[in-house]
């Protein structure tokens, strides 16, 4: 199988899947600092959200910043960690309330509500709530709150960002117009991306949010912020003080201090997007490597120049290339998906190796997909897509086109609007969708760079 996936089910109401370690570890006592003892289980019971900075399923392996953080507690322990993926925050409180988790690893707002429901735990993150604009000549237009009169600012309806700027509007007598956008058709990333592309002139989001998209979009300023700091932290049930000062403690590690500092600069600091210059195919080839395309993709039945495409697409053909989430070489192989086909990390960065793993990784997920796509072009479309997100979320994909009366079958505004759904909680949480949220704005885009490269090389570059 190209791309292994974890075990995920749907558990109730509260929560949309679980992912469980293996290697269960016998009880441990563990002594606290106040010499009373806890029972350290063999198994930690957390949950979290789906979402881009806590958890997340990217090329069939999970992620996320809570996420790592998470799996890494539980290795330190001597745990096997079962963790569950609730549909909102107030289900995520529930589930510590139950018993049914006792760690929950997600950003819960530091406030007296919270204080009533949870005892915080692990580092404090600060967050503000700030203005979203392109930059003009590397600076922003708007450096203070007062410029913002008379300018249009697009929120989600019926948040925390509108109520932020009715009450701005109570302060400057009601000049900043107010565009709102329903939540069930953007989300905040949605508006970041429309501020990007120049659709729309302003938007306001979460500091940590605008952080983790200013890596994809590198044309815009963030730095403009329009609210107080908001604390937040994980969390355990009320009276599991034990469970509380061991992570406590496990964050004020000196080592894992520098190991968190290294994460948040890979998910909050690293760019997630390279240049895509226009290609010159006036040449007559594509790239050194077009023997490689060609001598693998023969053997899958595949245009060896939509193989070369995707090669400059994931790395401009360099074969060192290695990105954000540990992907390597020509063809940005997870090291995961080598090992499944018996290639080592090492190995990954040689191009033989990476073309020769991608066409196999390419020959299965055409079998898996030609049944649920029968013509041959729009099939391509789906297999470069899951090569970009994985098989996982393009099976949620077309079970979201089928409930909402998009064609299964098509990729462009068919599937791939159903994709773009998967980052909307409201669909991310729809009982037909097994693996929540994902970044189709990416995926998206992946797709039709690819296909006009090749389109593009059909035209200029013999078969």
């Amino acid at each position: 199988m190209a791309m292994m996936l974890p075990s995920c089910r749907r558990a109730s109401s509260a929560d949309s899947s679980a992912t469980e370690a293996s290697g269960a570890m016998p009880d441990m006592i563990v002594a606290d600092s106040d010499s009373t003892a806890e029972v350290l289980t063999d198994t930690l019971y957390a949950v979290t959200l789906y979402g881009p900075t806590s958890y997340f399923i990217y090329k069939g392996e999970p992620m996320g910043y809570d996420y790592t953080l998470l799996k890494e507690f539980a290795s330190d322990s001597r745990q096997a960690l079962k963790l569950e993926v609730a549909t909102s925050l107030s289900a995520a409180v529930d589930m510590l309330d139950q018993g049914k988790a006792r760690l929950l690893a997600y950003n819960v707002p530091i406030t007296a509500h919270y204080r009533d429901l949870v005892l915080h735990c692990g580092p404090e993150s600060y967050s503000t709530q700030v203005l979203v604009q392109p930059k003009i000549k590397g600076k922003p237009a708007v450096s203070d709150v007062t410029q913002l009169v008379g300018k249009d600012v697009y929120v989600i309806d019926d948040s925390k960002y509108l109520r932020r700027l009715r009450n701005l509007n109570e302060e400057l007598a009601d000049e900043v117009v107010i565009r709102t956008v329903s939540p069930d058709s953007a989300t905040e990333e949605d508006l970041i991306a429309l501020v990007s592309s120049g659709d729309i002139p302003l938007t306001v989001v979460d500091s940590d949010i605008a952080r983790l998209n200013e890596t994809y979009f590198h044309d815009l300023d963030i730095s403009t912020e329009l609210s107080t700091p908001q604390r937040a932290s994980w969390a355990v049930a009320p009276g599991d003080t034990a469970l509380a000062r061991r992570v406590n403690e496990w964050f004020d590690d000196d080592a894992r201090s520098a190991g968190n500092t290294d994460l948040l600069k890979r998910f909050y600091e690293m760019s997630k997007t390279e240049p895509y210059a226009t290609f010159d195919f006036s040449k007559g080839y594509i790239s050194k490597y077009d023997n490689l395309f060609r001598r693998y993709s023969d053997g899958i039945n595949w245009d060896w120049r939509l193989m070369a495409a995707q090669a400059y697409a994931e790395s401009l053909f360099n074969p060192k290339a290695r990105s954000w989430v540990g992907a390597r070489g020509l063809m940005q192989v997870m090291p995961r998906t080598g090992r499944g086909y018996g290639a080592s990390l090492s190995s990954l960065n040689n191009p033989d190796v990476s073309v020769k793993v991608a066409s196999r990784l390419i020959s299965d997920l055409n079998r898996y997909l030609i049944n649920l796509v029968p013509n041959d072009r729009e099939r391509r479309k789906f297999i470069i897509a899951a090569y970009n997100c994985g098989i996982a979320h393009i099976y949620d994909a077309i079970a979201l086109a089928k409930k909402y009366g998009l064609d299964p079958q098509k990729w462009d505004n068919n599937v791939e609007k159903a994709l773009l759904m998967k980052m909307n909680p409201r669909y991310y949480n729809d009982p037909v969708v097994k693996y929540g949220y994902a970044r189709g704005t990416e995926t998206s885009a992946y797709v039709r760079r690819i296909m006009d490269f090749y389109d593009n090389a059909v035209k200029n570059i013999d078969k």
